[in-house]
């Protein structure tokens, strides 16, 4: 095993690291390790966690009461709250299959998942309560809790214990299975981090519960180095509270770092509370400009990969400095190769398949337990990974010849008056062509005129095409104005 992650933690702390393979045993352990630290925060009240095990119980004991079996699935419907975190834990650590709903779902989509996925009961937010009506279960409210408490489930580590939605920037919605090992490992690899780790950092949870990286990442990792998690609620609300959080880590995508950037230029550094120094992003490309500007202030900004099919963390790279491009080195207790190009791996972090759909995922997981991931990828001699592009992205040139369109977009990323970019086939003068959308840094441009800037964008794609063979030059520029649709997690979606 590399000794790449292990070595950063002091080594009286990785002593104490281990692996526990089952979301009961975690709350019980969390329970006796951390006891009297702070756990979980609104940022109004802060429980221990022994208060907030003994409230998990409770709900435990809830959905016990209610008949629920083994197995049975629980969908959850409500912003990051301190309700949602405790409910996803007695969820799973009563032996049941947790499904944290997206909150932005309409009533029509909360009822076709929970028939789709077969969900008994239903716990929602106040908030979310009307657009429960319809649903085709019991729905409780997520404050609810018994007035006893219940005892953890036994569960093997291979038993289901989360559903999660992910499609990537262009694919339909598909329910991944995460089973009790994979979110147990994932959520240990989060503890990895240069410095002190365990019982000392505040977390400002960012991210929707719904996602991987804000449950793993955000939430449960937190949770298993003893840290304190705050939020109020949602991500604009929470992001207001940083001066009162005074969060000395986060975890983020790139565009919420972005909107991060931009209040630090109106209110100041102190708007972030004065504390943070360690940011870890993902689920979408991290400009090496980010990382400076976040380096300039004292704050490392640390990247990485993931899927949610791979219980969000493959690989991290805390060398942001001198790797800038890179999405880092492979988490422990993984195997990987590259096949035609292509990122496979396997470990205890891999899923179980997509609900329902055994062609999709025999497509995805081969019988000995590989994920095909579809993302192209390079190592380099010391073993950090760059990710080249997606096999459903390629685009086919006349010559029969295919192109990832991220590898024509990553010399753009290094231009820092690019915030994004989309790099696709268009028609030109009814010929197929190679086309790229641009949005621009606006506030790079001071007030310069809208023709200067188109001009500056120009002139960088002559620029970059000089460098790329005659087949791969992009034909056909487009400076937005607007903001790209994106997904869930703020990547750019390709299906503009």
């Amino acid at each position: 095993m590399s000794n790449y992650f292990p070595s950063m933690l002091p080594a009286e702390e990785l002593a104490q690291v281990k692996y526990i393979p089952t979301l009961p045993e975690f709350v019980t352990w969390i329970e006796q390790k951390w006891a009297d630290l702070p756990c979980l925060s609104d940022t109004v009240n802060t429980y221990s966690y022994k208060q907030v095990c003994d409230l998990v119980a409770r709900k435990r004991a809830l959905l016990n009461d209610l008949g629920l079996q083994k197995g049975d699935k629980v969908a959850i419907l409500d912003n990051a709250t301190v309700d949602a975190v405790e409910m996803f834990l007695a969820v799973t650590s009563a032996g049941l299959v947790a499904i944290n709903l997206p909150a932005q779902l309409p009533p029509q989509a909360i009822v076709g998942c929970c028939m789709k996925f077969g969900v008994k009961v239903l716990a929602a937010g106040k908030e979310f309560m009307e657009a429960t009506n319809g649903a085709p279960c019991k729905v409780i409210a997520i404050t609810d809790y018994a007035d006893h408490t219940a005892p953890v489930a036994t569960v093997d580590k291979n038993d289901p214990a989360a559903i999660f939605f992910t499609g990537g920037t262009t694919g339909a919605p598909k329910g991944a299975i995460l089973p009790h090992r994979a979110l147990m490992r994932g959520s240990l690899n989060g503890l990895y981090a240069p410095g002190h780790q365990l019982g000392c950092h505040r977390y400002a949870c960012v991210l929707p519960l719904s996602h991987v990286f804000g449950l793993i990442y955000s939430t449960l990792s937190v949770l298993y180095k003893g840290g304190a998690w705050y939020s109020a609620g949602n991500t604009k609300d929470t992001i207001g509270k940083l001066p009162v959080i005074r969060p000395t880590m986060m975890v983020a995508v790139p565009g919420i770092c972005e909107i991060l950037l931009g209040l630090v230029k109106m209110y100041g550094q102190p708007f972030l509370g004065g504390s943070l120094k360690v940011i870890i992003s993902g689920a979408a490309n991290v400009p090496p400009k980010l990382i400076g500007e976040f380096d300039a202030m004292g704050i490392q900004l640390f990247a990485g990969y993931g899927m949610t099919e791979g219980a969000n963390l493959t690989t991290g790279n805390i060398d942001v400095l001198t790797k800038p491009t890179s999405v880092g080195k492979l988490y422990p207790e993984q195997e990987a190769k590259v096949v035609d190009g292509e990122l496979w791996f396997r470990g205890d972090n891999v899923f179980l398949g997509y609900y329902g759909d055994p062609e999709k995922t025999a497509e995805t997981l081969t019988p000995d337990g590989w994920i095909k991931t579809g993302d192209l990828v390079r190592f380099d001699d010391e073993g950090y990974m760059y990710i080249v592009g997606r096999i459903k992205n390629l685009i086919i040139l006349a010559n029969g010849e295919n192109i990832s369109p991220e590898s024509i977009e990553e010399p753009f990323y290094k231009d820092n008056r690019l915030r994004d970019c989309l790099v696709k086939e268009d028609e030109m003068d009814g010929r197929q062509v190679i086309a790229i959308e641009i949005l621009p840094r606006m506030e790079e441009f001071g007030n310069a005129p809208w023709e200067e800037v188109e001009a500056y964008f120009k002139d960088l794609v002559g620029r970059v095409n000089a460098t790329l063979p005659s087949t791969h030059q992009v034909s056909k520029i487009t400076v937005r104005k607007e903001d790209f649709k994106r997904t869930g997690a703020l990547k750019v979606s390709r299906n503009q």
